[in-house]
């Protein structure tokens, strides 16, 4: 087994890694005490976490906790480069706070969460994930993403225990529908069966990432159960367009009461000048505060 560190006074900004994997951004990672979402406090703590990584073709487990000023971390690899790029490490979280308008409900949200920061998930993980979670909570998102792992996916010993890697498009295409509804699925299961198919046909969703924003948005709208919230949200949390801001209910909720001269009728329009309200280049960051914020019950 391999452990390393990295002190977060070395990170710009710092990290605050429980609300930067409790904030709805991802649902690939799970906390070893099965406590995921249900703690009162949604910031700070200290328990770990776990994920899967590619290490070429093999999986591996990457465990890790913030401690004494430290992220802390297991693997049987090197993983200081995956966390790195999983929790966005580079980002330079102060420069980004003074790039984003000073509003009232975006500063109270960036001084209450302090150190949270984007993720770079996997591009098919972050697609699957997101397909399932129309009109779903973030926890029974999460469950239905740790039965796709425990039923689907490849076994994984680390230090003793068995995990599971994430389902392959290969993996999930075989599944049939049935039993992706047997898991918790319901009305999304074909979609996300469908979706694996084009992927593992070689349709790939991380060729969005070289394409302007908007354009980017549309091919991957071509996806089974993919419309502009989901795909902006594969943008955000996965393919780097940090400007991308989801329209989901708690950020409709958030133009309306705070910013609703933003509000123009329809999705793509909407998008743009709620965009340019936010900042513009790190729109999605100010977005991911003021989601968790609200849904942390703040207001």
């Amino acid at each position: 087994m391999e452990q390393g560190s990295i002190e977060t006074a070395t990170l710009a900004g710092g990290i605050d890694l429980q609300s930067t994997v409790e904030s709805g951004q991802s649902y690939l990672w799970d906390r070893e005490d099965g406590q995921m979402y249900e703690q009162e406090s949604a910031y700070g703590g200290d328990a770990w976490y776990w994920t899967t990584v590619r290490n070429g073709e093999d999986p591996a487990v990457l465990r890790v906790r913030q401690r004494d000023g430290r992220l802390e971390w297991e693997s049987s690899i090197d993983a200081d480069p995956h966390l790195r790029r999983l929790l966005r490490l580079d980002d330079d979280l102060d420069a980004i706070r003074n790039a984003t308008p000073g509003h009232a409900v975006i500063e109270r949200a960036s001084d209450e969460y302090r150190g949270m920061r984007l993720v770079r998930d996997p591009p098919f993980e972050a697609l699957i994930s997101f397909i399932c979670s129309a009109q779903m909570r973030v926890g029974r998102i999460h469950s239905m993403q740790q039965a796709l792992r425990t039923t689907l996916g490849q076994q994984v010993r680390f230090n003793g225990k068995i995990y599971h890697a994430y389902p392959t498009p290969e993996q999930l295409a075989a599944t049939s529908e049935s039993t992706l509804r047997d898991l918790g699925l319901g009305y999304r299961a074909p979609y996300v069966q469908r979706t694996a198919e084009m992927v593992a046909a070689g349709t790939d969703p991380a060729a969005a990432r070289d394409m302007a924003y908007e354009e980017a948005r549309e091919y991957l709208t071509q996806f089974v159960g993919v419309g502009d919230k989901v795909a902006d949200c594969v943008l955000l949390f996965s393919l780097d367009f940090l400007e991308a801001v989801p329209l989901d209910t708690w950020i409709q909720t958030t133009i309306e009461e705070y910013f609703p001269s933003a509000d123009r009728g329809n999705y793509a329009d909407t998008s743009r000048a709620i965009r340019e309200t936010l900042g513009g280049e790190y729109a999605g960051y100010a977005q991911t505060y003021v989601f968790h914020y609200l849904r942390s019950g703040n207001e």
